[in-house]
């Protein structure tokens, strides 16, 4: 078939993880041994509460539409998680429930940006952002950052890279891919700085939850006039289950909750049922124990890592990620990845996909597997390395 598609079809880039992914999957079903420190999906999967739950509903729940903005239930039972971890008192009309995260971020970046404007944020970052904005025909503005700035955004950086046509600020804190968490002044002096040039914050929060030893109060507990987003995937493990939230000003939501009537009439009906289950007190005891593995997960893999060469100046805080910085073992991350999958049977994923900031020297590394499988990855790894060097 010969057709021409749309330029804003053409000008959005692939996942690079998903293609190596895809090519993992093609090795896998070949015999071949394929470790995943790839993609950001743990291991554990939903708690089987939720899934308990879920099993129940089908049974006895009729699967129709819900409201655009969520169940009420869920809306409520997130405001009272908000405040239970936050401190912060929010009402249900305040939180406007999402088909993922993903969903929550096309309708923040589709209410708040004009054909051309732009939305700041960190280089290295995750790479959807950019092709969300792209769909909306606004533009991303990357800034780099680096271990120096501890891979976020500053207030100072804010102000050197606004103009007439930015119309706002993305933080991720903890950030894909470097783990790394805003410290809660510089998240404060960002929120005043974007307030002052008139634009709108929006932080991705979908890996609070995710932090080990680090100090996380949500955006919206420092400075009410921004856009938090969150998701079930990550902290609840609810991957698949394609179900977020964001929390913003009333009038905001009910403007979001119009496009997502438009875009995919609700989020997905048994996924917000089931997702009532996770707020319960046995669940959330499960995934602080999660938690915990996690970093102990993180903790063996950054000590490996280290000790094959790899450098990592600053210790990943939250999410369950390292950026690892592998120049001294190659010249081409993009490369060296595909190659280690190739010969070592480990999915890791390049710097390209996060950005072009020094990119080409770091490696994204996911501790979303088992620590015997991060054991084996390690060996794999270092043998490749061993083999490659000569």
């Amino acid at each position: 078939m010969s057709k021409s598609w749309s330029q804003r079809s053409q000008l959005i880039e692939s996942f690079k993880v998903m293609d190596l992914l895809k090519h993992a999957h093609a090795l896998a079903d070949q015999g071949r041994s394929i470790i995943h420190l790839g993609a950001g999906e743990p291991d554990f999967g939903a708690a089987p509460q939720v899934i308990e739950e879920a099993k129940r509903l089908l049974d006895t729940t009729p699967m129709t539409y819900t409201p655009a903005a969520g169940i009420s239930g869920l809306r409520e039972k997130i405001a009272a998680f908000h405040q239970q971890r936050y401190g912060q008192k929010i009402a249900a009309d305040n939180v406007l429930v999402t088909a993922g995260a993903s969903a929550a971020l096309q309708l923040t970046f589709a209410l708040l940006a004009n054909r051309d404007q732009k939305i700041l944020m960190a280089d290295p970052g995750y790479p959807c952002n950019r092709q969300f904005l792209r769909i909306v025909e606004a533009q991303a503005v990357s800034i780099p950052v680096d271990h120096e700035q501890n891979y976020q955004l500053t207030a100072e950086l804010v102000e050197q890279h606004w103009d007439e046509q930015t119309a706002g600020v993305l933080i991720a804190s903890p950030a894909n891919p470097t783990g790394a968490v805003i410290d809660p002044q510089e998240l404060a002096n960002i929120a005043a700085t974007v307030s002052r040039l008139g634009g709108t914050l929006v932080v991705d929060e979908i890996y609070h939850g995710l932090t080990y030893g680090a100090e996380t109060p949500s955006a919206f507990s420092i400075y009410t006039n921004c856009i938090v987003i969150n998701s079930f995937s990550k902290y609840f493990g609810m991957t698949g289950w394609r179900l977020g939230w964001l929390v913003a000003d009333a009038s905001a939501v009910a403007e979001m909750e119009k496009m997502a009537q438009n875009l995919y009439i609700s989020p997905t009906t048994l996924s917000q049922y089931a997702a009532l289950r996770a707020f319960e007190p046995d669940a959330i005891e499960l995934f602080e124990l999660r938690r915990e593995e996690l970093q102990q997960r993180r903790d063996r893999l950054l000590e490996g890592l280290k000790r094959i060469g790899f450098k990592v100046p600053r210790t990943p805080a939250g999410a369950f990620y390292i950026y690892a910085d592998a120049s001294d073992l190659c010249d081409d991350s993009f490369s060296w990845c595909w190659e280690l999958l190739e010969r070592a049977g480990v999915v890791a994923t390049p710097g390209a996909d996060f950005g072009e900031y020094q990119a080409h020297k770091f490696v994204r590394f996911a501790y979303t597997t088992s620590l015997a499988n991060i054991d084996e990855a390690l060996n794999r790894i270092e043998q490749f390395v061993s083999d490659t060097r000569g």
